[in-house]
């Protein structure tokens, strides 16, 4: 029971957080953003008969194409669900930092994590929940009747599989920002590898075991195996299981460190 209470507080005191809004409104308008670039790509090819042009002529791909993009809420969410603690207030309000009044109103900081874990794959899950089917459906309606079905327990699968590689970008951001105790560093480094260019797949060129760093093990989960990125990476089993396991210890490494050294 005080765990739900320690929960329903974390949820709350990230709802009141305007990164949280700034989080979900990234992932949601790039993802829809870019989804509608790519179908508006297609669109042209379609219009031009040029469909040598294109990769695909399917909206799923236009629409899940961006999920990279969109990584970068979950990356908020996971970073700033920590760091915020950890931020100093104003004078006006004793010039003190969060997380004394947090760990003060509950000492079990294993516990503290656990809420704040759990609250950050519930955000993810809910900005998944709107940010997927509008990229989806705002790139069928560029792209039109030419469209190709696809089948819906398929176009599910991926979607979900969406939904958890963030939630576990988003565990592994909250986990290094508690190690770091701070969001400038965790926020620069893991959105640059979302978005700007991946770390991982620049050292895949170096070595194949590079597909078992976290981002690149987990891309499977949603991305075709015709994705440049992902020609020689894990299947989605594995992959999300090693990706999982990557998010997991390294919570558990955090854990040991929030629960250990002074506040």
């Amino acid at each position: 029971m005080r765990f739900a209470r320690i929960l329903h507080a974390e949820l709350r005191k990230a709802l009141t957080l305007p990164a949280t809004l700034v989080a979900a409104g990234i992932s949601v308008a790039a993802s829809v953003a870019l989804a509608a670039y790519n179908a508006g790509g297609v669109r042209a090819a379609i219009d031009s008969g040029r469909l040598d042009t294109v990769g695909y002529t399917s909206p799923v791909e236009a629409a899940l194409s961006a999920t990279p993009l969109g990584t970068v809420g979950a990356v908020i969410l996971g970073v700033v669900a920590i760091s915020s603690e950890y931020a100093v207030n104003s004078t006006d309000a004793g010039g003190g930092r969060q997380v004394a009044a947090t760990l003060a109103a509950a000492p079990g900081r294993v516990a503290v994590l656990g809420a704040k874990a759990i609250t950050v794959v519930l955000l993810v899950a809910a900005m998944a929940a709107v940010a997927l089917p509008a990229s989806l459906a705002t790139a069928r309606h560029i792209i039109g009747s030419e469209a190709p079905a696809e089948p819906v327990g398929t176009i599910a699968l991926r979607a979900a599989g969406v939904a958890l590689y963030w939630a576990l970008t988003a565990l592994l951001a909250l986990g290094i920002a508690t190690l770091a105790r701070s969001g400038t560093l965790p926020l620069v480094v893991l959105i640059a590898n979302s978005s700007v260019v991946s770390f991982s797949f620049l050292l895949s060129n170096l070595t194949p075991l590079a597909y078992y760093l976290p981002d690149l093990a987990g891309m499977r989960l949603f991305a075709q195996e015709s994705w440049a990125m992902v020609d020689d990476a894990l299947d989605p089993v594995t992959g999300g299981l090693v990706m999982g396991a990557w998010a997991l210890g390294l919570l558990v490494v955090a854990g040991f460190a929030f629960a250990r050294r002074d506040a």
